[in-house]
């Protein structure tokens, strides 16, 4: 029943008073409550309906990857906890792109929440809603029942909270470029891929229609998707493969005037990954006949046009379709965007947290997922500091001896550093005590021991906007709430930089476990841990055996696999519904 208390003086160092803890999911919108214990150290009583209760409340916002990962790591044994999503299923969207061409259909990738959430140590309560607004003043969020409207009740509620861990995923960015929102396609929900499927099939059906000049047809079969990124090049793929492998079949008249163009801004697709993963899906669209348009920048959307401009010389270039896809990027929620005008991050495109997940400028607040940017500390704030706990003979300089004494406490407080070494293919931190010629040297004075760190926080670099990234934000966090009944240390750590083992709270540090680019024709290419990069059918295998095994349900493996399986032996499903 203390968990909250220390949760309390652990993570903000504060006296034991009535709080109430909210954990947000910006992957789906959903919402945690949680009270703590009040100064008298006797529980706050929370009414559930018609139930009361003396735990503490929890609520989270959202079912998407990270705050189903909170929630299947959280203890809940000491909590009363809410999810309020507007969905409420969880949805394994790296398979999106298979759902948009019936590759896997759309209900073997979702997981109803309810059925994720079962505790055997205490109950999860779900609310089908939407957080329409986070009163930061008042430590209150607002939300709005999405079920039909004409159903007896009231639709509108409110939640109070302690502390908000805000975690309910991002939206397409659209860069407010004339109509993109009114005729683009986008794919970033179930029902965006849905509704992707059914325009495919309207677009072959209103091509074989009597009447129409070739041109017509090959306009309304002219699919255009704008972003190189991983979900465009790997829709472009599945869209191929629908095509050639199954549409011209029942489609014969207009085979030859299909075409899939993929625009990308930059001098290369798949910029994120390795150069020779890029190269080698640019040359397997090339033999494929997906025409791949770099150095162009979309302008505008028309209902029959793509406008684009060259961005070597600037000319203007228009551009016919059928159906356009939008990916390019993702931005913050209306809900979120509103919240960080409040807390004065209002100048900022996502929420800026620390590296314990704690929203800047407003206390009691975490969040996790895309909808954030975790800000990484820079060793150089604290050099001073850390030369000056390590100089124990404050003789002005350090030696080997003396630095290896924080070397634990600075490699964890400070996960740049490990990566900077690795970069440099460094075995040990003070090799960055050697000299421009790489000679050892005995002692270092502060500005010897700035010059060797003066590079480390080079390695500082956004995380992704993917479900891996969101799924280890939400176990951390819930490993952090677990600990947090145990350990009445700050998750800062100890404030000398010394070894002994008291980092609890160790900062969050993403662990990259490699990505895959599916490129069609049962060929695929992932970056692997190691520096690894692997391309080819074998590639692909792996990639089917890595999504599988990431489901969250034995059900929604079964259906995946057995989606699979029928696409190889009867092909894809090419009906409207």
């Amino acid at each position: 029943m203390r968990v909250l208390s220390y949760l309390q003086s652990a993570f903000h160092g504060r006296p034991y008073a009535s709080k109430l803890l909210i954990l947000c999911s910006i992957s789906s919108g959903g919402l945690i409550a949680y009270a703590d214990s009040q100064s008298d150290g006797k529980m706050s009583i929370v009414e559930h309906g018609n139930k009361k209760s003396q735990k503490k409340r929890v609520v989270v916002l959202g079912t998407g990857w990270a705050a189903t990962s909170f929630l299947k790591d959280l203890d809940i044994s000491s909590y009363d906890v809410q999810v309020v999503s507007p969905r409420n299923y969880f949805a394994f969207t790296p398979l999106l792109p298979s759902v948009t061409c019936g590759t896997v259909e759309a209900r073997s990738i979702v997981e109803p929440v309810r059925n994720m959430i079962k505790k055997r140590n205490g109950e999860i309560l779900f609310w089908e809603a939407e957080c329409l607004k986070i009163d930061a003043a008042n430590r209150r969020v607002f939300c709005k029942s999405t079920v039909d409207e004409n159903l007896a009740g009231k639709d509108e509620f409110d939640l109070e909270y302690d502390c908000l861990v805000i975690a309910v995923g991002a939206e397409v960015n659209t860069f407010n470029i004339p109509g993109v929102a009114e005729y683009c396609h986008f794919l970033k929900e179930v029902e965006d891929a849905q509704r992707i499927r059914r325009t495919v099939i309207d677009c072959f059906e209103k091509a074989v229609l009597p009447g129409l000049t070739d041109e017509e047809r090959k306009t309304n079969l002219h699919f255009v998707i704008v972003g190189g990124g991983p979900t465009g090049v790997e829709f472009a793929a599945e869209l191929h493969d629908f095509v050639y492998e199954d549409l011209v079949n029942i489609y014969p008249g207009v085979k030859d005037l299909v075409k899939i163009t993929v625009i990308q801004s930059g001098d290369h697709i798949l910029n994120t990954f390795d150069e020779r993963i890029s190269t080698f899906a640019e040359q397997k669209f090339s033999r494929d006949g997906i025409e791949v348009l770099t150095g162009r920048r979309v302008v505008s959307v028309s209902d029959r046009t793509v406008n684009m401009k060259m961005k070597s010389n600037g000319e203007d270039i228009s551009m016919p379709h059928g159906m356009v896809v939008w990916s390019t990027g993702v931005g913050s929620r209306p809900v979120v965007k509103d919240f960080m005008e409040q807390i004065g991050q209002g100048s900022r495109r996502v929420l800026a947290t620390d590296e314990w997940l704690r929203v800047k400028g407003c206390e009691y607040v975490y969040a996790l997922g895309d909808c954030t940017h975790l800000q990484q500390k820079k060793i150089k704030e604290d050099i001073s500091e850390i030369f000056k706990a390590a100089d124990k003979d404050n003789n002005g300089s350090l030696t080997i001896e003396e630095f290896r004494e924080v070397i634990e406490d600075i490699v964890i407080r400070y996960p740049q550093v490990e990566l900077y070494l690795q970069s440099k293919h460094l075995f040990d931190v003070v090799d960055l005590f050697k000299d421009p010629e790489g000679n050892d040297r005995e002692e270092i004075d502060i500005e010897g021991f700035k010059l060797a760190l003066s590079h480390v926080d080079t390695q500082m670099k956004s995380l992704p906007a993917t479900a891996q990234v969101a799924s280890q934000q939400g176990a951390y966090l819930a490993r952090c709430f677990n600990l947090s009944e145990k350990c009445k240390r700050n998750p800062e750590g100890p404030r000398r930089f010394r070894s002994g083992g008291r980092h609890e709270f160790r900062p969050f540090r993403y662990k990259h476990f490699g990505q895959f680019a599916p490129l069609g024709g049962e060929q695929a290419a992932a970056e692997l841990p190691g520096d690894w990069v692997s391309m080819g059918r074998s590639t692909q295998w792996l990639w089917y055996s890595v999504y599988a095994s990431k489901q969250v349900s034995w059900r929604t493996r079964l259906l995946v696999v057995s989606d699979w399986s029928r696409r190889f032996f009867f092909g894809r499903d090419s009906s409207r519904i």
